[in-house]
This record gives C-alpha cells, sequence and structure tokens, in this order.
C-alpha cells in the first residue's frame, strides 16, 4: 500500500465521513431507521454482489412472505428459492435459509450481538458481519465490501488489486485504523452508512464525481488524475465456454422442471433436464416417452462470474401414446404450468425461456 507524500494522514477522516453521511447520504432505503438484526441482516445478504435498484423489491417480497427469522426458518426450502429466483449468487439463498434455522436452533430467534459470533453464522463473512453488529448494535467495527474497498484505494491510494490478499489484509488495517473513536452508536451507524454511500453514490466505478465528495481535495486519486486506475482491476482470464443442451418437454401448456442438486449451478432451484450434446438430449426425450421430432428454439449465452454458458434450448411433446406423464416419487420432478411458474425457483435464463414460450402458446 502505498499513499502519495502529498497527501497528509486523513486523522479527520470519520468527521467529515459522518458529517457528509448525515447531510448527503442516503436515508430512506427500506432496511434504514430499524435496529432490527433481521431485517438488517437480510438486506446485507441481498446487496452482496448486487445493487440497491435491484434489492428492494425482493426485499420486500421477503418480508411480507417471511416476516421474521422464525417463519423464514420454518419456511420450506422451496418456498425460500422461489422468492430468490432472479437475484442469482444461488448459494447466498442457502445460507440465508440454513442461517435463519440456526438462530433459531441455536440462539434462541436472536441473532448474537458481536462480530465474532454473527460471523460463525452460515453465510455471514467478516464484512457483513460488522454491517449487522454496527447497524443493529452499534458495535465500532470495520466493515469492507466491494464499495468500501474502492473508496479506500482512491483516497489513500492503495495500490495492487483489492481481492488479493495481501493487498486486502493491508485495506483491513487501514479501515481498522479509521474507525471513529468514544464516537456514539448513531455516530458509528452514520460512519458505516456513509462508507456505503460514498461508494454507491459518488466514488462510483465508472465516472466518480469528485466535485461533491468531502475528500476530493486529499484524494490520492483525483489529485493524482488515478481515479481509472484505482482500484486496480482483477487480471484479466481467459473466461473458459460451456455449452449446454436444454429439454424444453410439454404437455399442452405445461412443462417438466427438475431439481438440481443442492449445490453448484443453480443449486436447489428448478430447472430443464439438461444433457451434453444433441444425441444425448433425443435420447432423453424418448426416454421421457417424447416424440421423435426434436425443435429447436433461439440458443443464447448466459454469463457467470467465471464463465459463459452456450444453451441450446430443444422443444420436444410428450407422447401419450408411449405413456402417461413421467413423475418421480422422489419429488425431483414436476411437471408445471406456465402459468405457474412464479411458485417455483427457477433461474433467471431459463424463466426467460419459458416466458417466451408462455407467450407463443397465447
Amino acid at each position: 500500500m502505498t499513499v502519495a507524500s502529498t497527501i497528509p494522514v486523513l486523522s479527520d477522516f470519520s468527521v467529515r465521513l459522518i458529517a457528509w453521511q448525515r447531510q448527503h447520504g442516503r436515508h430512506d432505503l427500506p432496511w434504514q431507521n430499524t435496529r432490527d438484526p433481521y431485517r438488517i441482516w437480510l438486506s446485507e445478504i441481498m446487496l452482496q454482489q448486487t445493487q440497491v435498484s435491484t434489492v428492494i423489491p425482493y426485499y420486500a417480497r421477503f418480508l411480507a412472505r417471511f416476516p421474521d427469522v422464525a417463519s423464514l426458518a420454518a419456511a420450506p426450502a422451496d418456498d425460500v428459492m422461489a422468492l430468490w429466483a432472479g437475484l442469482g449468487y444461488y448459494s447466498r439463498a442457502r445460507n440465508l435459509h440454513r442461517c435463519a434455522q440456526v438462530v433459531v436452533e441455536q440462539h434462541d430467534g436472536a441473532f448474537p450481538e458481536s462480530v465474532e459470533a454473527l460471523a460463525e453464522l452460515p453465510g455471514i463473512g467478516r464484512s457483513t458481519a460488522a454491517a449487522v453488529a454496527s447497524f443493529a448494535f452499534g458495535a465500532r467495527a470495520t466493515i469492507l465490501d466491494g464499495n468500501v474497498k474502492r473508496v479506500l484505494a482512491r483516497v489513500f491510494g492503495v495500490e495492487g488489486f483489492p481481492g488479493d490478499k495481501r493487498v486486502e489484509n493491508a485495506m483491513w488495517v487501514l479501515a481498522e485504523s479509521l474507525l471513529p473513536s468514544n464516537a456514539a452508536n448513531d455516530e458509528v451507524s452514520a460512519y458505516t452508512q456513509g462508507l456505503m454511500d460514498l461508494g454507491a453514490t459518488l466514488c462510483v466505478r465508472g465516472k466518480p464525481d469528485c466535485m461533491r465528495c468531502p475528500f476530493a481535495t486529499d484524494c490520492v486519486a483525483n489529485v493524482t488524475g488515478r481515479q481509472r486506475e484505482l482500484p486496480a482491476a482483477r487480471p484479466k482470464k481467459a473466461v473458459p465456454t460451456r455449452r449446454t443442451w436444454m429439454l424444453v418437454l410439454r404437455d399442452g401448456d405445461a412443462v417438466m422442471l427438475e431439481k438440481r442438486p443442492p449445490s453448484g449451478i443453480w443449486g436447489g432451484l428448478w430447472s430443464l433436464p439438461e444433457a451434453a450434446d444433441e444425441a444425448a438430449l433425443s435420447a432423453r426425450a424418448r426416454a421421457l416417452g417424447a416424440h421423435e421430432a426434436v425443435s429447436p428454439l433461439a440458443p443464447f449465452t448466459h454469463t457467470f462470474t467465471h464463465f459463459r454458458l452456450d444453451i441450446e434450448p430443444r422443444v420436444v411433446e410428450l407422447n401419450r401414446v408411449a405413456g402417461a406423464k413421467v413423475a418421480l416419487a422422489d419429488g425431483e420432478t414436476a411437471w408445471v404450468s406456465l402459468r405457474d411458474i412464479d411458485a417455483y425457483g427457477v433461474p433467471a435464463p431459463v424463466r426467460k425461456l419459458l416466458d417466451g414460450l408462455q407467450g407463443s402458446l397465447l
């Protein structure tokens, strides 16, 4: 970590940030103005790698269905995944459900107050634990999410990719040193919120609004014109492409869905049967009692964090002469009307495909 010699150490960093947040920060988000750890925790999990505008409707639907941790813990996993469908990073939903169960079973339905105890719960890392502890319990704890890393890298001239362990560790040390000392609970919360707000509203990735930043005259990136260079980008790696064939097995307006394994891509969601190539897909279709004729749909690509998935969908009709609908007793297969897809947790690209199919049947 390097800091330009012309930039002084900002001993008043927390004071200026708190003052800025109280005047210019966000104060009307649905999960603000509460000390309820359940609501705060829910928002923090949803906000991981997801924009506020995307999270807000999901957050509202979750609270309407699961108003407290006990109701979430008692819910069937399929109900949780159905509400999460489309929000992405589905391991968050699985951990969310498991975390609620642990809070109910091991903590009598009350979230622990310390950062250390919170960080031991499923799906809660160090930064998220600090955010919950700060907002819910007024703990003096530092956060270090993507927005905060960007702010610290620019203001203090932190070199290197923030995802690198060495750089990240240096940022944790810096973040800890900047915490307000002897601050009241509301000041700690304002400071934590201020870090989030500054990164989300002014110190954004593309074109930061440096003119309105409270640290404009001291920020290394602004003073030296390095806003585009800091923080350093992730080292480029070749993004591999995978290919899969999806079977849209139809019986009128119903399609057959399969439940995916609990881990891995789209873990725990309902999706279409898949095969590694055209021949294997045709074999699966025949085994499931489909007609020989296979109708191709337009292929499409879905991009994940670490790879691209080329999807080749094929539509076939159930052959009623060959037998009745396929149904497994273990609950891993379901025939679902296209009008009832909302009741199932279906990955966003598959949902888009099925919505298009429904439109063609109207």
